[in-house]
């Protein structure tokens, strides 16, 4: 069992069916909790969905991520077509788990097959920084 402050109980019922069933009191049985999917059918343009993957990629929670996906971002996703910056959206917001991302990135998992296209590669490609650039998380406009 796990002990929680009330605090971030408050914050746990928020995000989702598992953390709903904290209750009053400060325990909980579990120590994964499932995020809410994302909701990729819902209309918005191209520069709407680009800047909000903007945000997303540089608040991770994961700081390993953070700094992957922001300077990625910032290098790529400005270019992307509809189709590409929806493959790199359902990356980003369709993996549970920021640990499981960060390791197909890295290449330490494999990759599962619905998220094995030309995003991942270019991904995988940013990743090694082969050309030893000296990269900074961008600042939030």
């Amino acid at each position: 069992m796990l002990r929680f402050r009330p605090a971030v109980q408050m914050v746990m019922k928020r995000l989702g069916t598992r953390a709903s069933s904290i209750g009053t009191s400060d325990t909980i049985d579990t120590t994964y909790l499932e995020l809410p999917a994302y909701d990729f059918s819902k209309p918005q343009s191209l520069g709407h969905r680009k800047a909000r993957l903007h945000y997303q990629s540089r608040k991770r929670g994961m700081l390993e991520n953070d700094l992957l996906l922001s300077t990625f971002a910032k290098k790529y996703l400005d270019g992307f077509s509809e189709e590409q910056a929806l493959m790199y959206d359902r990356l980003i917001n369709s993996a549970s788990n920021d640990w499981d991302l960060f390791y197909w990135i890295v290449g330490k998992q494999p990759t599962p097959k619905e998220f094995d296209n030309e995003i991942m590669d270019l991904l995988k490609k940013h990743a090694k920084n082969e050309n030893r650039e000296l990269r900074t998380q961008p600042n939030l406009f």
